[in-house]
């Protein structure tokens, strides 16, 4: 398995999901996984868990830089798709040559302290020298890459070995910047994906933009859903009267922050003892400090910052109604959180864990009108919240990384990999 993120380490729901997964998985496959940088502390129980930060690079025999099969190519453009003020940075590229237009710096002075700062694709590209050449000394029969980050080793690795290449989709460049989005990364996604042997996306709803938007045939597809750990949820008494509404996520344009803040605006216009909590950071946050005082919401709207697992369940544990409003979600780990500690959600169609989470309200991520009346609903209506949250903790059994540990076991088998 090759991951970008991993626990303690992360930075966001990809390194939970890598880990939660390959943790269901362990039970059934020997797993090594190989990531830019672990805890040496942190061990994982089945399972070899190897950081590139842990390894001394000048005793790594047979550096690879291998050509690739295919030619990869841009115009100068933004490096870093997790684009902040502080990130941008340009530059070109030509993938298939293996050379930075550009000082490319050796193995020794690889940047792991920022994985999504600063030049993130010459990261990608000695991430994948690196592992090329770790994997040349191993045994395996199944290369598993998550996300386009991984996605040059596992082709690189699939090239040396012949062994079948799974790509696990957790999110795309169309999700992230729309589906006008062309460059770099989307090339490398694209062409990823056509060399992969199979590809698992986390929901339908991302397995019909790999189709319609990469022009993938879906009989490589096979849809494994996210699962989840059980948690033990509580309620806790919160400072103030008004009830909560909660938002957990990175402020992206692809998360929704701005629905977000007109939703808020449309409930307080019917009822102004709510208070809106968006727990996150991103380059959306300044904008919506600033919109929520111009809308004279402000000592009604929130903005906590990053929050760590503690202080999230915390809000969880305080909260009436979960709003997830992403304009393209994969998934949406954040809403199944919600439902475990018995919050009713409110979130949009355009997400992949509104597959699985059948009884939750939903909305089209523009329809702010909808979206603010159900919430109302919600919270004047003691009947509907308890349908709500009942039916959403009977879909809650049939969401578990065990399951998706075993569908993804069968979809080696059907393939023949194994």
């Amino acid at each position: 398995m090759l991951g970008w993120e991993f626990p303690p380490i992360i930075n966001g729901g990809l390194g939970v999901a890598c880990h939660d997964l390959s943790s269901a998985m362990s039970e059934l496959a020997d797993i090594t996984m190989i990531i830019p940088k672990s805890s040496p502390d942190f061990k994982m129980k089945n399972m070899n868990l190897v950081g590139i930060n842990t390894i001394d690079l000048s005793s790594i025999e047979n550096y690879s830089e291998s050509k690739l099969p295919f030619e990869l190519k841009t115009i100068p453009a933004d490096l870093n798709p997790y684009y902040s003020e502080k990130s941008g940075e340009s530059a070109s590229f030509n993938a298939s040559s293996g050379i930075f237009s550009g000082d490319r710096n050796t193995p020794k002075t690889f940047d792991i302290d920022h994985l999504y700062g600063g030049d993130v694709i010459n990261k990608v590209m000695q991430y994948a020298d690196i592992t090329a050449s770790l994997a040349s000394k191993m045994d395996f029969d199944v290369i598993h890459a998550h996300d386009w980050m991984t996605m040059l080793a596992g082709i690189k690795i699939k090239q040396q070995s012949g062994k079948p290449l799974v790509m696990h989709i957790h999110s795309l460049e169309v999700d992230r910047s729309g589906v006008g989005s062309r460059g770099w990364v989307y090339d490398l996604e694209k062409k990823g994906m056509e060399y992969a042997d199979l590809l698992i996306p986390v929901s339908n709803f991302t397995a019909d933009n790999i189709c319609n938007h990469y022009g993938i045939s879906r009989s490589k597809i096979s849809v494994v859903h996210n699962g989840s750990n059980i948690v033990k949820s509580f309620r806790s008494k919160r400072k103030f009267k008004e009830k909560t509404v909660l938002f957990v996520g990175r402020l992206t344009r692809q998360k929704g922050p701005e629905k977000f803040l007109d939703i808020a605006a449309k409930v307080l216009e019917s009822n102004p003892d709510v208070r809106f909590v968006m727990a996150g950071v991103g380059d959306y946050f300044k904008s919506m400090l600033e919109k929520s005082s111009y809308q004279h919401i402000g000592n009604r709207f929130h903005l906590t910052g990053f929050l760590n697992q503690e202080k999230l369940r915390y809000l969880f544990s305080i909260s009436d109604v979960y709003c997830m409003p992403s304009i393209s979600e994969p998934f949406g780990l954040s809403a199944v959180e919600a439902a475990q500690f018995g919050i009713p959600c409110v979130i949009s169609k355009q997400s992949g864990v509104a597959e699985v989470l059948s009884g939750s309200l939903k909305f089209d991520f523009w329809d702010v009108n909808k979206a603010a009346g159900s919430i109302l609903n919600l919270l004047s209506d003691p009947v509907l919240r308890k349908k709500v949250v009942e039916d959403a903790s009977k879909n809650l059994n049939n969401i578990t990384w065990d399951i998706s540990a075993r569908k993804i076991i069968d979809a080696y088998a059907a393939k023949q990999f194994i």
